[in-house]
């Protein structure tokens, strides 16, 4: 026997719905037989032709839709995700023509616009099962939906919804289309059949609850005017992909679950009466797995908002946000239960989902599916409903921490217990934010919030260096913010990520005050790739350039920045977890701000475009110096930035309002520093220095690679060639990079008069000792064999022998070493030196001695066994660079 025989043959001996859509409908068995699956629902829908009344129509194609997909399923012609895609797409052409005709029976004449039905649920994410009601939220446009005269927008609406919901779900002897059910519509119990689209908008920007949220994800556009629907999902979607993490909703999701576990008990355990949607192990909580997953990440990374189950959970697989392995777990069992809930919807057309409890009736449905008895289908589910349930537990623990005792003697006592050297003035702070004194704690959400927070914040603060200056800064913390819920719901689910909190606000006072103008940044910490070393300048770049659809000019700005915001954050925690190396993280810092240059600057210049057009021949390039140039920023670090322009400085843009070359690129030039300088709504970027363009302060902005060429062969100071050892073009074609490095080569392998070389350094480095002295022993740039000193010594050697002109700072030690040009110590010297500016620029922001309780961290960051051996290895670095720059100088 054929497959499709086989399938015939089980459906007709254990499905009686089935065995009566064969009987009445043979022309779609012989067409299925015959061409396929395609031909038999070609043929499916010639079943609603014809002059029949609309509601008779569709419930004939239904007959012949669901007759095909049921044997197709069970003859193995069609997979899972085929088969419910066929299912929902008939269900969109459904409901569409319900409205449609709905409009047109009170209304001939007019256009059916203005009333858009929304899929949710397996429905919206195109999973439809095979025996399902559908879940639509009805919107209407009251300025377009057609009305007759003298109606209300409002009572025209409810009576098109009534009347699509009857055409829908009416009975006669060819059965029916779909069971409606219209209770996912915002406060059911008080609200009209449709809603317009403006109060729609209103309650969920102000008043959903968390499960709506998640219940959106799976929301679609499917039928009436799309527009319409695809305009109001557009308006929402900040209300589900919010970029700030809600923890509160996932903890609600997960409430739900247990919710649903209890409810229903007798449905737990695999066996007769095993509810395969709601037990425990089952379909809804694979489900809910991959959306708890989505709204944790979908906020800042579309990618993930996939609405289909299969669909996300592969794209947070593959985006490392879940394990491969349990991704691929969890699809396989969720086909396979949506494939035996068929089944059980196949045998009469029911809407069930739990295995039968009485014996005959399982043996009957694992026989449908082709096995021997119930115990064979009981045992083909049993691993995966172990796999499923084993998983989805792991969201997170089921042990909660004790808290955190009232009564002041017993509170101190855990605080010292904790860590803390003063626990009466720990104790005295927790009060002040168990009071509900400030207006982010008078809530009593927040207060809940509070105490399932502080056992494992007190644990967390208490293993830092200085548990009372932490929490301390906490406390500055949440008097900042407008509500404190989320904040402390986000720390109570990750301890880890509380425990690095506490380490940022005892330690890192750059880091800190950081989080508290902005305790978003947090968001950007909550997985382990945020402490993994920084991508490729192209990567970082194709992450800050994937906005939403539509993005404008502004939108972008406050983007980049709230992303880039993110990531220096996250590089400076790296620093504080002792996750990464600090010549690592200052790489990183580069390339993140590479990646906010090109990204930024590209779309200005696009803008900048859109206005002046573009000048013939000419285009925009950046060079970058100091430690930009080089490679190494810290936390802190200015861009020192050169705006160039290749091209006729006489030509002229062909634009709108035609600029002339030079003026063209000069403002272009002002607004790029905009660009990447000004604060708007998502902060502050990066400081821009100019500086060191020619001429510095008194030259145009932008000058022609031409005019920058002979600035540099005519009138540039030894400092500005001194400077020049450390440019790299960041921004431009790569011809017009190219013709740039060209130029800065040439320059700086000329032949030079040493003594006049370093007679002008030895004055600039006397010049910046006497205006600028070091703020103490620990100004590791300024300091006597400091990080100044080392770059003197390095770029002299570089100008006087024309060679390791790498603008990496430690490559053209290297190299320079590697020739016998400068000692091999100023090697580790500077990979020292450089670590301690990278982590000093946080833990110490002045400069100035850092304080005890950060030793441990500047020791480990440097590769020191403790503080001690940090003290002489600075010292040893110190005296290495003062000895290279003295022999530099002559003076052995």
């Amino acid at each position: 026997m054929t497959s499709l025989t086989q399938a015939i043959a089980r459906a007709e001996a254990h499905a009686p719905f089935l065995r009566g859509l064969i009987a009445r409908r043979p022309e779609i068995v012989e067409a299925l037989a015959a061409d396929g699956l395609d031909a038999a629902l070609a043929l499916a829908a010639t079943l609603a032709a014809g002059d029949e009344p609309p509601g008779r129509a569709l419930r004939r194609e239904k007959q012949g839709v669901a007759l095909a997909l049921a044997l197709a399923d069970l003859a193995g012609m069609a997979p899972f995700e085929t088969v419910v895609r066929h299912l929902s797409d008939f269900a969109d052409r459904a409901l569409d023509r319900a409205i449609r005709t709905a409009i047109a029976e009170r209304t001939p004449d007019a256009e059916p616009l203005g009333f858009a039905a929304l899929a949710l649920g397996k429905h919206g994410s195109r999973e439809l099962n095979y025996s399902s009601d559908i879940d639509p939220i009805l919107i209407f446009d009251p300025a377009t939906l057609p009305r007759r005269t003298r109606e209300e927008p409002g009572e025209a609406a409810a009576r098109i919804a009534r009347r699509v919901v009857e055409l829908m779900q009416a009975r006669d002897a060819d059965g029916y289309v779909f069971r409606i059910d219209l209770r996912l519509r915002p406060a059911p119990e008080a609200t009209p059949p449709a809603l317009p689209v403006s109060a729609a908008i209103s309650y969920y920007e102000s008043s959903a609850l968390p499960w709506e949220r998640a219940a959106f994800i799976r929301a679609r556009a499917a039928a009436g005017d799309r527009a319409l629907g695809e305009g109001f999902l557009a308006e929402i979607r900040p209300f589900v992909w919010r970029r700030a993490l809600d923890y509160g909703a996932i903890r609600e999701i997960r409430g739900l679950s247990a919710r649903i576990r209890d409810h229903y008990a007798q449905g737990q355990k695999l066996g007769p009466g095993f509810d395969l949607k709601r037990g425990r192990g089952g379909i809804r909580e694979v489900e809910f797995f991959a959306q708890i997953h989505q709204l944790i990440y979908g906020g800042r990374d579309p990618t993930l908002r996939h609405p289909a189950t299969l669909d996300a959970l592969a794209a947070l697989a593959g985006a490392g946000r879940i394990d491969a392995g349990d991704a691929g777990a969890l699809a396989e069992a969720y086909r396979l239960f949506r494939t035996i809930e068929h089944r059980l919807q196949m045998v009469d057309d029911r809407q069930t989902h739990s295995l039968p409890l009485d014996r005959a009736a399982l043996d009957n449905v694992a026989r449908l599916h082709g096995l021997d008895d119930g115990d064979a289908l009981v045992g083909m589910l049993a691993p995966a409903v172990a796999r499923v349930g084993l998983v989805y537990d792991g969201l997170e623990p089921d042990d909660a921490p004790a808290g955190l005792p009232r009564a002041p003697e017993a509170m101190e006592a855990a605080l010292a217990r904790a860590g803390f050297a003063d626990p009466a003035a720990a104790r005295a702070r927790i009060e002040h934010l168990r009071a509900g004194a400030l207006p982010s704690l008078r809530s009593a959400a927040a207060q809940e919030a509070l105490e399932g927070l502080l056992p494992g914040l007190v644990a967390a603060f208490g293993r830092g260096a200085d548990p009372g200056h932490a929490l301390n800064r906490f406390d500055d913390l949440v008097a900042r913010l407008p509500s404190a819920v989320n904040l402390f719901r986000l720390l109570a689910a990750r301890p880890q990520l509380a425990a690095l909190v506490g380490d940022i606000l005892s330690l890192a006072p750059a880091l800190a005050e950081a989080l508290g103008r902005r305790p978003a940044l947090l968001d950007g910490l909550i997985d382990a790739t945020a402490l993994q070393p920084a991508g490729s300048t192209e990567e970082i770049a194709a992450g800050l350039s994937a906005g939403e659809t539509g993005e404008d000019y502004q939108a972008l700005l406050d983007r980049v920045r709230a992303a880039v915001g993110e990531r220096r954050f996250a590089l400076g925690a790296q620093l504080v977890a002792g996750t990464a190396d600090p010549l690592e993280v200052a790489a990183g810092h580069s390339r993140l701000a590479e990646a906010a240059i090109a990204v930024l600057v590209a779309a200005t210049v696009a803008e900048f475009e859109r206005a002046h057009g573009r000048v013939p021949g000419g285009e925009l390039l950046i060079l970058a110096l100091g430690r930009l140039g080089g490679g190494a920023l810290t936390h802190a670090s200015d861009l020192d930035l050169v705006y160039l322009f290749t091209g006729d400085h006489l030509a002229e843009s062909d634009g709108p309002r035609p600029l002339g070359a030079t003026h063209y690129f000069n403002r272009l030039a002002q607004r790029v520093t905009g660009a990447l300088t000004v604060a708007t709504a998502a902060g502050p970027l990066y400081q821009v220095d100019t500086r060191l363009r020619p001429s510095g302060k008194d030259g145009l902005l932008a000058v022609t690679i031409d005019s920058f060429a002979r600035y540099q062969r005519e009138q540039a100071w030894t400092w500005e060639h001194m400077a020049l050892t450390r440019a790299r073009p960041v921004f431009g074609s790569a011809a017009a990079r190219a013709a740039l490095q060209a130029v800065i080569d040439e320059v700086l392998g000329r032949p030079r008069d040493r003594e006049a070389l370093l007679a002008d350094a030895i004055k600039m480095r006397d010049d910046i000792a006497r205006h600028k002295p070091p703020a103490g022993p620990f100004d590791v740039k300024l300091a006597d064999g400091g990080l100044v000193d080392l770059e003197f010594a390095v770029h002299v050697t570089q100008l006087s022998h024309r060679a390791g002109l790498s603008p990496r700072l430690g490559e053209a030690i290297a190299d320079l070493g590697g020739q016998g040009l400068l000692p091999a110590a100023l090697g580790p010297a500077h990979d020292l030196l450089t670590r301690l500016l990278v982590t000093l620029r946080l833990v110490s922001p002045d400069s100035t001695e850092p304080a005890p309780a950060t030793h441990a961290l500047l020791a480990r960051a440097c590769g020191m066994v403790d503080w001690a051996h940090l003290l002489a290895a600075y010292a040893d670095a110190r005296q290495s660079v003062s000895a290279a720059w003295a022999a530099v100088k002559g003076e052995e």
